[in-house]
């Protein structure tokens, strides 16, 4: 099941900071302006076994200068709409405020899980002033520091706990791959969907989704057998005023949780833009696999081999640097390549499952490892005596044992990486290199 925890709150409580302390990254901006989060931020969090999702929200404000304080609010109720738990952060400094008030009761009516958090508590000082935030009707705060980490560990145990188990539906499915068509708004992944279904719709069953949202429809037709993840019925259609590619990232979240290869739509007509790097950053960090569809080929004018190979090679160097994966040129509405995208996702469902013989991979790679070896350090010298593939791994992963793991260092990672998709095919798919020490074997 996928799940998703919403960070909310008004300006200036340390949400973004927060944000960063909990993904252990820099992504989102902290600056002691009020306003700074606009865009949202999403990243994962892995905390005692479990892993979810979490978006970082901006400020909600009342009657303020900053123009952009519509949006800001109303991405911040669909943040609270679609999350399974919601971190509501606090100033233990400042105490309760009017806006905190407000934001309560918005949280008291959305009938969703609400931990309340009382941030910067940076000394034992700071503690005594915790207590009032009890007023705001939700249950015990929980004192934290985000800056320094203190509390946190409380925090994300009271978040793995409140998140929903994985529903039991999911393991009515058949273990067939599954696909999302995921993409920007009107980049054409509803036509694309249509398409593959067609007109035969007497061999496709709809079967409810694990998740609230996600919708699979087993697609069993020509050959192939797979489920399409699908969150195309969850949008309310009296939201008028909802931000359309705010919202769409959230879908996003869900479909590629629930799927194991994507297939990200691109407008042929725009180009790729910034919304189509967000949501491959989260194929990403979900490690999925990936198949790039360059949808509305027909509309465009230059369809020379010159224009594709600028078109690929503006795609990967914005993706960069995972740049394995397969870009397909078609078009949903005169089904141009259609069936193209159904067998490359196929094939890269069949990589992430590939195994390589421990044998092969010795006598194969080490060849490469003496022809260029890891690079010395301080005198000292690394040497990579085995090398084997873990079993069972979500994506296809491999450990090489030397004596002096610490030393190996992301460029020679990566030349490894390469040397792997080199010889076996793991096109489409994140492959993950792991350097340990063979004494500990």
């Amino acid at each position: 099941m996928s799940q998703l925890v919403a960070i909310v709150g008004r300006p200036n409580v340390g949400k973004s900071t927060l944000f960063n302390r909990l993904t252990r990254s820099r992504t989102a901006i902290v600056d002691p302006t009020a306003g700074t989060t606009r865009d949202r931020q999403y990243g994962k969090v892995d905390w005692s076994g479990r892993d979810f999702s979490i978006v970082d929200t901006g400020g909600w404000v009342v009657n303020s200068e900053d123009v952009f304080e519509g949006e800001i609010n109303k991405q911040v109720e669909l943040a609270i709409e679609q999350a399974d738990v919601i971190l509501f952060v606090v100033d233990a400094m400042n105490g309760v405020t009017d806006l905190d008030d407000h934001v309560a009761r918005i949280l008291r009516r959305s009938r969703k899980p609400v931990i309340l958090v009382a941030n910067k508590v940076d000394s034992n000082d700071w503690l005594y002033n915790v207590s009032e935030f009890y007023a705001l009707g939700l249950g015990e705060p929980y004192p934290v520091s985000a800056v320094s980490g203190y509390g946190t560990g409380d925090l994300l145990d009271e978040v793995v706990k409140d998140l929903p188990e994985a529903d039991g539906d999911d393991e009515q499915l058949e273990e067939i791959p599954k696909f999302a068509i995921v993409g920007r708004p009107n980049a054409g992944k509803s036509s694309l969907i249509n398409s593959f279904i067609g007109e035969d719709r007497h061999i496709v069953t709809d079967i409810a989704g694990t998740t609230r949202d996600s919708i699979y429809t087993r697609y069993d037709k020509f050959g192939f057998d797979f489920y399409l993840v699908d969150t195309a019925g969850i949008r309310k259609k009296n939201k008028v005023n909802e931000d359309i590619e705010y919202y769409s990232v959230i879908r996003s979240i869900r479909a590629i949780e629930a799927s194991d290869v994507c297939i990200l739509v691109i407008d042929a007509t725009r180009g790729i833009e910034t919304q189509d790097v967000s949501i491959f950053s989260l194929i990403q960090r979900n490690k999925k696999g990936l198949v790039v569809v360059v949808n509305k080929w027909d509309l465009v004018e230059d369809k020379s081999q010159a224009a594709i190979k600028h078109y690929e090679a503006s795609i990967r160097a914005r993706f960069a640097p995972f740049v394995d994966f397969p870009i397909i040129f078609s078009s949903a509405l005169t089904k141009q390549r259609i069936y193209k995208v159904v067998e490359t996702a196929v094939h890269v469902y069949e990589n992430r499952k590939r195994t390589v013989p421990t044998s092969q991979l010795n006598t194969v790679l080490q060849e490469d490892i003496a022809a260029y070896p890891p690079p010395s350090n301080k005198g000292k010298y690394i040497k990579i005596k085995y090398i084997t593939m873990l079993k069972g791994a979500q994506v296809p992963s491999f450990i090489f044992f030397c004596n002096l793991p610490q030393w190996v260092k992301e460029p020679y990672r990566r030349y490894l990486e390469n040397k792997i998709r080199e010889h076996w095919d793991f096109t489409g798919t994140p492959v993950n290199v792991f350097m340990r020490d063979k004494s500990k074997d």
